[in-house]
């Protein structure tokens, strides 16, 4: 069983390609019940995660859908970890290895990929020119090929991870920070004059956090679901959807299957 959360679409890309060649099952982790849930999952079968990095951790989402697990007989498992992210993952494995632990799952396996950039929230970040783009995928191919033959075989000791400077202060420290004060839908607003009403922002939000379909005007919950993913702003065929000023005058990126 592969649990995977996807924004924009990369890890999807990367979580549907194991899951086509190990023929198991994949689940979006935003489609499970906020409870405790217990997989029913064939006798040593294996389990994977695959997820992007937000903020040098783990998306929230992801670290409470993993407290709510229990897994039975979970050391009977084969566990993995595919991670993706636009730049260094820094200790995103390590955070992840300590959560499983405490619900009891080893982590035998763990892999990033470096994919398009998607997070445009700070004044200094934007998405990869095309031609970037079009390189980290196919660099992406290549070693999620390897890494499913790795996962095909439950091979135990694999780690092939973009970790980066500074792991420690880029994931304690910026990436504490990061989760506390940056992660909110409250700077999002929409530009009435160029928005089509078309609601494909609310269809791509991954959490729903967004009240309004086709001939309404989008509007954020302010509820503190919203995982600042940007997911509604890349889909945005217009443009329309801002977040303060931090986006203006900067790209789109979603995967695309034509890419």
């Amino acid at each position: 069983m592969i649990f995977y959360f996807s924004c924009t679409g990369n890890t999807r890309w990367a979580a549907r390609q194991i899951a086509d060649a190990t023929d198991d099952e994949l689940v979006f982790i935003p489609d499970l019940e906020d409870s405790a849930y217990t997989p029913s999952l064939q006798d040593g079968e294996r389990i994977g995660f695959c997820f992007p990095v937000h903020g040098w951790q783990p998306p929230r989402i992801v670290r409470q859908f993993i407290r709510r697990l229990n897994i039975v007989d979970a050391e009977r498992h084969y566990t993995y970890a595919l991670i993706t992210a636009g730049d260094t993952i820094s200790e995103t494995a390590r955070i992840l290895r300590k959560e499983l632990a405490a619900v009891g799952l080893p982590l035998h396996a763990t892999c990033s990929l470096l994919m398009p950039e998607s997070y445009v929230g700070l004044p200094f970040m934007d998405v990869d020119t095309k031609e970037n783009e079009k390189h980290k995928i196919e660099e992406a191919q290549k070693k999620l090929e390897w890494f499913i033959q790795q996962v095909k075989a439950c091979n135990k000791g694999t780690e092939s991870l973009d970790i980066g400077r500074w792991p420690r202060i880029n994931s304690r420290i910026i990436g504490n920070f990061f989760h506390r004060y940056l992660v909110t839908d409250r700077p999002f607003h929409v530009d009435t004059e160029r928005c089509l009403r078309c609601g494909l922002c609310a269809n791509a939000c991954p959490v729903k956090n967004i009240v309004g379909g086709k001939g309404q005007t989008p509007q954020w919950n302010h509820d503190g679901t919203c995982l600042s993913c940007f997911a509604c702003y890349h889909h945005c065929p217009t443009h329309a959807i801002e977040y303060g000023s931090r986006t203006k005058n900067k790209g789109q990126y979603y995967f695309k299957k034509e890419q």
